[in-house]
């Protein structure tokens, strides 16, 4: 019998290669820890983003830190052409394995699978009508760089939706959170992941992640304009919006 690779945990410095190699191990069983983890809220917070994103037929959609492909799978049902992209081989692997071409049922056939970098991204310029990225800023070693590189691959006038971890506004609430994420998440992360270490680095990477303005405000610092955020589960999540400046000289 082949003994199981050691686990690899990412830690607050989000070296690529780790943090990458964090997530392949935990591909397969991925979206059933999440919704496990969150009690069900993973769904309702992909809902709040699909709606936000507001896809349409004949839209081209990034879909970055996309994991094994479920949220992108929604956008594709809308009949926009959707390229979901991440920076783990293995996640990326599980995606294609569920919905790619050779997949149950033929796949999707306008939803593509691309290893990427959210930093230095493979697409050209001004390239998606509408860019997301759900619990996947929080990992890149330079959310500024990766919030840049989604400005520069959206069309004038696109859409960027981040759908990311936050702080609770309120003190009482923030306190609850804290102690589930403490004592709670870690024994049932035990109990439900193939590397439980993974789940003690997302608690630490979410205490040490910026609040909803700090977020907002280094969307704004990269170029775009109308940002705005909305919190969802009482500010577990925030929700940011935000917009590409229109191409005034194409009128």
């Amino acid at each position: 019998m082949i003994p199981e690779p050691p686990h690899t945990r990412a830690d607050l410095q989000k070296d690529p290669a780790r943090v990458s190699g964090m997530f392949d191990q935990v591909a397969k069983n991925y979206d059933r820890t999440n919704t496990v983890l969150s009690m069900g809220n993973d769904r309702f917070w992909r809902a709040a983003t699909l709606r936000a994103v507001a896809p349409k037929p004949g839209q081209r959609i990034l879909d970055l830190a996309a994991g094994t492909g479920a949220s992108s799978v929604a956008l594709a049902r809308s009949g926009a052409e959707v390229v979901a992209a991440d920076f783990s081989p293995g996640m990326i692997a599980e995606g294609r394995r569920r919905y790619g071409a050779g997949s149950a049922g033929g796949g999707i056939r306008n939803l593509s699978f691309v290893e990427a970098d959210a930093t230095a991204l493979p697409f050209g310029d001004d390239e998606f009508d509408a860019v997301t990225i759900s619990f996947g800023l929080r990992n890149v070693n330079e959310p500024k760089k990766a919030l840049a590189e989604m400005l520069r691959v959206t069309k004038p006038g696109g859409r960027l939706v981040v759908c990311e971890f936050s702080h609770p506004p309120s003190r009482s609430f923030e306190g609850l959170y804290r102690f589930y994420n403490d004592r709670v998440l870690p024994v049932v992360a035990k109990a439900v992941s193939s590397n439980a270490d993974a789940y003690d680095y997302l608690n630490e990477s979410i205490r040490d992640w910026p609040d909803q303005r700090t977020l907002a405000t280094w969307i704004r610092e990269v170029g775009w304009i109308g940002v705005a955020h909305r919190n969802l589960s009482m500010g577990i999540v925030a929700l940011h919006r935000a917009t590409k400046a229109p191409d005034r000289l194409g009128g």
